[in-house]
């Protein structure tokens, strides 16, 4: 949900006090149709072609939902905001969406099942990513996929997890892992990014 260089742990962070300004930031709002464009094109990639139910975590006020969900991916989206959910369900008025509150990594949903997983600049920050990734792919259906977006911001006192241990914490989680880096597609942040920055597209055999 953030990606502000010099954080130093998220729960310092007001959330509900950052939802008016979030979409300020050119990656999270994507008002800039130049950066909206460049994750609409990432989307198009790492999102099944035939649309299906997505589960966003920790969705923030809703941006990718709603690339998501233009392209007819059913979406529910999960954040500990009710500022930043209610912003996300004005932003996706009349689209096959729905927002809850709640914990992403235990987001409340039930028995549900999803076609994808889509998590941004969230696992960095909670305190045990390993059983958080073991838990979203047990929400996955049989060939389902995550998608996550993460990095290490930062210069004083970087924070973040590196490409390498993300992948291997999913090495035995998952069927298949690509790493695609991102920290040198300007258009993805509205400017040239230095630090750290990729997704992981990982897929599942099966749930479970």
């Amino acid at each position: 949900m953030t990606n502000q260089s010099d954080v130093s742990t998220a729960e310092s962070v007001d959330w509900d006090a950052e939802a008016a300004g979030f979409d300020d930031e050119p990656d999270h709002g994507l008002r800039d149709p130049v950066v909206r464009a460049a994750w609409a094109r990432r989307l198009l990639d790492w999102l099944p072609q035939r649309p299906g139910d997505l589960l966003d975590l920790g969705c923030g006020t809703g941006s990718l939902s709603l690339l998501a969900a233009e392209t007819g991916h059913r979406v529910t989206g999960v954040d500990l905001s009710p500022r930043m959910i209610a912003r996300a369900r004005e932003k996706l008025a009349g689209r096959d969406a729905v927002f809850l509150l709640g914990d992403a990594a235990a987001p409340p949903v039930g028995e549900r099942r999803f076609d994808v997983v889509l998590v941004r600049h969230v696992l960095w920050a909670l305190p045990d990513p390993e059983h958080a990734l073991r838990h979203w792919r047990d929400l996955l259906r049989p060939g389902g996929r995550l998608v996550l977006v993460e990095g290490v911001w930062g210069t004083v006192s970087p924070v973040g997890i590196p490409a390498d241990r993300l992948t291997g914490l999913l090495a035995p989680l998952t069927a298949h892992a690509r790493v695609e880096r991102l920290s040198g597609d300007a258009e993805l942040w509205g400017r040239a990014v230095e630090d750290e920055r990729y997704a992981v597209i990982a897929s599942v055999d099966r749930a479970g």
